[in-house]
């Protein structure tokens, strides 16, 4: 029999790729003319980048294709090429980011992403080049918080990679899974899907030159921690507490995550949230409606800076719904509150890149997790 590569490029026209519902022939992935040497054929297929989902199962379809359509004997071989260059292995992730924060709690409900979303604001407003990245991927709230909940981030093409371009707002760029699914719909992803959007937002993601990277992390200990550790070098965890002793039996646990041995990455320091509440038409008095000082003992216990005490205000909430976090305000008590909080990180941050080496990706088997 005498193979021509005609009758292979007809084979491969009977197989359609599921990413374009056409075959390979008019989805123009049949990147050059095939190979032929006896009974030896070599086609090359071009795919958009290397993670395609799809790539596997045309490869064998293009494989099965030519074996039933040419003949059994034929001896095949398919490369794969990308439009898209691949992925940054991980350990070369974010090589412009120069810091890398995890704000973390042990329970919901305490005002993390509230931290979270001002912390960043206020960083910004020091001068300093912020991401913000919402990794809560099954409670996003930060394109509410920010006032972006209609944007749609596109894609830009940098150094031959595809990238999702970030939303800026407020001088913080930012990404969130928010943006991509329907606010109005519960997201039903199994862990797997979750961990994968998550890799997406960051390393698909052009994040550039940051001097902070801000992780606003779910709440508890969970797949998407475990993901982040095993993806970027955390420079350090924010714990955020209520001084409630509920919030505060959590706020170890977090605390614990961060220092297992398998892990160990510095805590920077403890937030208290709602640390006492002022109403507005009485901004002298404070009620300790959660309890007094509580994170300022376990900060003490847990040899811990405290980096700062945030009141519970009515204007924390209002400008959060609103999209106005307080910190684009300075000129209130506490936007002051979280620009003192955002000098604080930057100073623990400084003397932990001082003092302490480069903390090390975790690196754990699918069964392994943190004791």
């Amino acid at each position: 029999m005498t193979l021509y590569p005609q009758l292979i490029m007809d084979a491969l026209a009977t197989v359609t790729y599921a990413g374009t519902k056409k075959n390979l022939i008019e989805s123009g992935m049949v990147a050059d003319t095939p190979s032929i040497n006896g009974m030896k054929v070599k086609v090359v297929l071009e795919f958009p980048r290397d993670t395609d989902p799809f790539l596997k199962s045309t490869v064998k379809a293009a494989e099965a294709a030519i074996h039933y359509h040419v003949s059994k004997d034929v001896e095949v071989e398919i490369a794969t090429e990308f439009k898209s260059k691949p992925r940054p292995e991980v350990g070369k992730l974010l090589p412009q980011v120069k810091n890398i924060i995890a704000v973390s709690s042990g329970k919901g409900g305490v005002g993390k992403s509230t931290v979270s979303a001002n912390l960043a604001i206020a960083l910004a407003r020091l001068g300093y080049k912020v991401g913000l990245l919402d990794t809560d991927i099954f409670g996003p709230s930060m394109p509410k918080m920010f006032n972006v909940e209609d944007a749609r981030p596109y894609a830009v093409e940098v150094d031959g990679r595809q990238l999702i371009e970030p939303i800026e707002q407020y001088g913080v760029k930012l990404l969130s899974i928010g943006f991509f699914v329907n606010p109005d719909t519960a997201t039903l992803w199994r862990g797997g899907m979750a961990t994968n959007a998550l890799k997406q937002l960051i390393a698909d993601a052009d994040w550039g030159e940051l001097d902070y990277f801000i992780l606003d992390t779910p709440p508890g200990t969970s797949d998407i921690h475990l993901t982040l550790l095993q993806t970027l070098a955390i420079t350090g965890a924010v714990i955020v507490s209520t001084p409630q002793q509920v919030a505060l039996a959590d706020a170890r646990k977090g605390i614990d995550m961060y220092r297992n041995e398998k892990v160990n990455v510095p805590i920077l320091g403890l937030v208290e949230n709602m640390a006492w509440f002022t109403p507005a038409e009485l901004p002298e008095n404070k009620y300790y409606i959660f309890g007094k000082e509580g994170c300022k003992q376990l900060a003490a216990e847990m040899q811990v800076p405290l980096l700062a005490q945030i009141p519970l205000v009515q204007s924390i909430c209002e400008n959060g719904d609103a999209g106005t976090p307080v910190a684009t305000r300075v000129d209130t008590m506490t936007g002051q509150a979280f620009l003192n909080l955002a000098q604080a990180v930057v100073t623990v941050v400084n003397r932990r890149n001082k003092e302490l080496p480069k903390t090390q990706i975790v690196g754990m088997k699918k069964e392994e997790t943190p004791a």
